[in-house]
């Protein structure tokens, strides 16, 4: 099968692209290589799938990789881009889409408005008309637990109501999600939904905590703490989340629906206060902790579901914090050259 997948350059993205290389599909990488955080880790992860760098930074060009040939290829577009969209999907005929691209972070869309709209509603337009017009099967989607808000009822279940976003970036997701149900309605589009809970690992996002956090500690600054601590967290590993997306993908399940929608997360909420003393324990070093008031936009805790995903994908989260954090940071300290000791 031929799939796109967009947000290639990004952190899921590219765990993803190589899954499904391995699983000997062909895929399409799609990113717009945008500046929110430092490009040349997004550079180095295109690297890693044999996309070169002077090929990957000119938009609307179509390079292949060095490592897997034509079997990978990816293309520098933004997903509102109405004319070379539309083209992509002309030339290349997709069996499937996963689109992971977006304009991430929920305090960033309190300062850049604008960019979730362009981005998380036109560009999402963009691939649903793309969808529709070029017969592609099926599309899989990344939402968000932030659709939840500051919901008290947990573990968070997918039939619980969303109606009250507390920032504009869960907005535009659950606005996704109701677009994908009136595009499965009309035009008989599946469409597979994943609200993905605090997802880490290596390669991760600059801008999450897991990344943040040891940052800091290695290098004896201060740590944001916010609510004081007191917050709670469905961390869950890359490996973990690339698994479910996968099966989301290549398998059918019994649930017939056209249009689906699933938490995937670890099922396994941990204390933010653990979770630091889960990296200062890998890390053999102890955080200077600063804390403050919560942060506009977040939320008090999220606690996955996963019992429909597991029912109609047999999803299974394996990864324990502990050992995912020991990844992450072992993966830190060779992409930065950092020594093995503090």
């Amino acid at each position: 099968m031929k799939i796109l997948i967009t947000g290639a350059a990004g952190f899921i993205g590219y765990h993803l692209c190589e899954a499904i290389l391995k699983s000997g599909h062909n895929v399409v990488g799609l990113d717009n290589i945008n500046d929110y955080y430092d490009v040349n880790l997004k550079y180095a992860r295109l690297q890693l799938l044999g996309i070169e760098r002077n090929d990957a930074k000119v938009f609307n060009v179509i390079s292949s990789s060095t490592t897997y040939g034509s079997k990978m290829q990816f293309i520098r577009v933004n997903l509102e881009d109405r004319e070379a969209l539309p083209k992509l999907f002309k030339e290349f005929k997709f069996d499937m889409v996963c689109n992971l691209a977006a304009q991430a972070g929920v305090r960033y869309s309190l300062e850049n408005p604008e960019a979730y709209i362009d981005s998380n509603i036109n560009g999402f337009l963009n691939i649903l008309e793309c969808c529709r017009h070029h017969s592609v099967k099926r599309l899989v989607y990344a939402s968000s637990s932030s659709v939840y808000g500051n919901s008290y009822e947990v573990p968070f279940k997918e039939s619980a109501n969303v109606d009250k976003p507390i920032s504009l970036y869960a907005a535009t997701k659950k606005s996704n999600e109701l677009m994908a149900y009136t595009y499965a309605h009309l035009y008989g589009i599946e469409t597979i939904g994943l609200r993905f809970f605090t997802v880490y690992g290596p390669w991760g996002r600059p801008d999450m905590a897991m990344f943040l956090f040891t940052e800091a500690i290695i290098n004896n600054e201060p740590i944001k703490v916010f609510n004081n601590g007191d917050l709670s967290r469905d961390f869950t590993f890359i490996d973990d989340i690339v698994a479910g997306v996968v099966n989301n993908l290549l398998e059918d399940s019994n649930n017939l629906s056209l249009y689906k929608l699933y938490n995937i997360g670890n099922s396994t909420p941990v204390k933010l206060m653990d979770f630091i003393k889960s990296i200062e324990r890998k890390l053999g070093l102890e955080a200077h902790k600063q804390f403050l008031p919560m942060q506009a936009g977040d939320v008090n805790q999220t606690w996955a579901d996963v019992s429909q995903l597991q029912k109609d994908y047999d999803y299974k989260p394996l990864t324990s914090v502990d050992d995912g954090v020991g990844a992450f940071v072992d993966w830190y300290k060779f992409y930065y050259k950092l020594d093995k000791s503090f």
